[in-house]
């Protein structure tokens, strides 16, 4: 019997992997004398090291030994400053072997570890290294961690240090690396609104650190003038701040009078940063403390909530009246640039409202005012970044009675990006869909929001529209709130050949509307997508003035604002509309769907004029 077979390998060892042993006999070669060819001289001690590894594994160790210098001559001896000897001999065991154990290293050489891995241009090397000292953060190395991480200009590391350091400023403050802080670096954290400790423990602070470096007295007028002496108390003004003799009177007596001469929201306060986080919660201390069944706002329960119970509430009072609205009460003073609200929404109405916020109850900034717009369901808003302590909902109306309900509420401070124009949000998504709050306030369908659950391609002679009767009515959607909108995109129903004409308004309270594309004089079929001059709006309404094939407007999609930016010149090849004599409107090109099959039985067809 013939054993040919016995001599095939396994398929298990088809692909041979043995990087650990060559990471382990380079790692014999680290500080061997055996074929080095280089010696580097670190505080006194010799590295022998060999040049085409250094070479193959640094940019900068090939410029510096093969560049015909005298550091390239066989057997040089390279001498290097401002290197601490462990953390260069942690350096060669990466190069030569890949691996670096920064667990076990003081942190004075971690981070001089650091510093050569960005000066020899090691960035996955640094990339790691930054990463463990993110995680590695407590308040006695913080500040030095800081100061290596705004000298090298590591973003990242800086912003961790940043971050640490403002949830932790009293004990940072306290600590001896805050001392030891460079000049440029302590202004960076003490300057930040971000950087949430009392006044007068900031103020010693920076005392501390001016005694420690007294040998400039520029230095020290620099550092005393990051103080926000209008936030001090007049008793820590002239009990703390006098005896120390490092601010003139005439600073102490500009704060005060700044203190007494400015509305309270305009003094520059300080707030704890908590960045994508919901802090209106009961683990952030958040409270409701004015309102009627306060218990339900802050719950986190968006889903259960009917007539009788989840949400919370107050009487809508007359124009002049005091407002007290509901009023949520953070846990301590916040930074918040965004508010998510969800208005009762289990029938048609709709409310309106503004949002205040305060640092004191008494002295109130309003950041939202949709008092004059309809507004549903869940709102997006977005505003200026404050520090307050308290913020306010209060409801002007109510399209069904006098009270204002409230589901839910939510705060934070956002770093997405965001435009406003006229207080107003621009959107970037097309926010006319259900789950953006959006809905058909007027038409007929078989389903009340075909027109916006986003399906494109499912519809025929029976379903999948909206529609009016030519002459009477119109299709109205409502959005969740009003938005600053330029563009829109329909899709009118298209499984034969006719076509529409049509217009389009746009208003905030459905009382006053802006006409903002005119197509009546136009053939138009199929996608149809539209661009004007930015305009508030909170309801869009469709008018159909014609269809060459019966007396009703069928229109199966509706975008706002249009997902398709790629502009076109009006009626250039391509365009599926055709051109305009509106200056503010242009055609972008789009992509018609597959027709779905048509079904002629339906007595409710488009070809017999019919509607649900």
């Amino acid at each position: 019997m013939s054993n040919s077979h016995s001599l095939r390998p396994p398929t298990s060892v088809s692909e041979i992997d043995h990087l650990h042993l060559l990471s382990e006999h380079l790692g014999t070669l680290v500080s061997s004398e055996e074929y080095s060819d280089v010696t580097f001289l670190v505080e006194g001690k010799r590295f022998p090291a060999h040049r085409v590894i250094l070479a193959s594994r640094c940019q900068y160790f090939r410029a510096m030994l093969y560049n015909g210098m005298k550091e390239s001559q066989p057997q040089a001896e390279v001498h290097l400053q401002d290197t601490q000897a462990e953390a260069f001999s942690m350096l060669l065991q990466y190069l030569y072997t890949g691996r670096a154990s920064l667990t076990s290293a003081r942190q004075d050489v971690l981070l001089d570890f650091l510093g050569l891995a960005h000066r020899y241009g090691l960035q996955p090397l640094e990339d790691s290294t930054c990463e463990f000292l993110r995680t590695a953060l407590h308040t006695q190395n913080v500040c030095l961690v800081y100061d290596v991480a705004s000298l090298y200009c590591l973003q990242g590391l800086s912003q961790a240090c940043c971050s640490y350091m403002d949830n932790q400023a009293p004990q940072v403050l306290a600590s001896d690396g805050f001392i030891s802080l460079s000049k440029t670096a302590l202004l960076a954290v003490v300057q930040r609104d971000s950087f949430a400790s009392t006044e007068r423990e900031i103020f010693q602070a920076l005392c501390r650190w001016c005694r420690h470096n007294d040998d400039d007295p520029a230095a020290t007028q620099e550092v005393m003038s990051a103080v926000r002496l209008p936030l001090m108390s007049l008793a820590e003004m002239l009990n703390v701040v006098r005896p120390s003799g490092l601010l003139t009177p005439d600073h102490l007596l500009d704060a005060i009078q700044t203190r007494s001469e400015s509305r309270d929201m305009d003094l520059n306060y300080r707030g704890m940063l908590i960045p994508e986080e919901n802090i209106a919660t009961m683990k952030h201390g958040a409270q409701v403390v004015k309102g009627e069944l306060k218990s339900a706002l802050l719950d986190g329960d968006t889903q259960n909530y009917d007539l009788d119970h989840g949400f919370s509430r107050h009487p809508i009072e007359e124009e002049g009246h005091s407002r007290s609205g509901l009023q949520i009460k953070l846990g301590q003073p916040s930074i918040i640039n965004h508010v998510r609200l969800l208005l009762w929404d289990r029938d048609s109405r709709s409310y309106s409202y503004y949002v205040e916020v305060s640092m004191d109850e008494l002295d109130w900034v309003r950041v939202v005012d949709h008092s004059k717009f309809l507004c549903r369901s869940w709102q997006e808003l977005f505003f200026q970044a404050r520090v307050c302590r308290y913020v306010r909902v209060v409801g002007t109306h109510n399209t069904v009675n006098k009270v204002f309900h409230l589901v839910a509420f939510e705060c934070m401070f956002t770093e997405k990006p965001y435009t406003l124009e006229q207080g107003l949000l621009v959107p970037s998504r097309n926010v006319a869909t259900i789950a953006c709050g959006a809905t058909v306030f007027e038409g007929v369908s078989r389903s009340r929001n075909a027109l916006l659950n986003g399906d494109t391609s499912n519809y025929d002679w029976d379903s999948g529209y909206t529609c009016h009767q030519l002459g009477s009515g119109a299709i109205v959607i409502q959005l969740a709130q009003p938005y600053m909108v330029g563009s829109i995109s329909l899709l009118l129903w298209d499984c034969d050949n006719r076509s529409y004409s049509y217009y389009i308004e746009v208003s905030t309270n459905q009382q006053q509307w802006t006409k903002v594309v005119d197509r009546t004089k136009l053939a138009c079929r199929s996608w149809q997508t539209l661009l004007f001059d930015k305009q508030p709006a909170s309801f869009i309404r469709i008018v159909g003035t014609h269809n060459t094939a019966n007396e009703v407007f069928h229109c199966v999609h509706v975008e706002c604002p249009a997902q398709l930016y790629s502009e076109v010149k009006e009626g250039s090849p391509g365009s599926d509309l055709p051109g305009s004599d509106s200056k503010s409107q242009h055609a972008l090109p789009v992509t018609q769907p597959a027709r779905p099959s048509s079904s002629s039985s339906s007595s409710l067809s488009p070809s017999q004029g019919g509607g649900v």
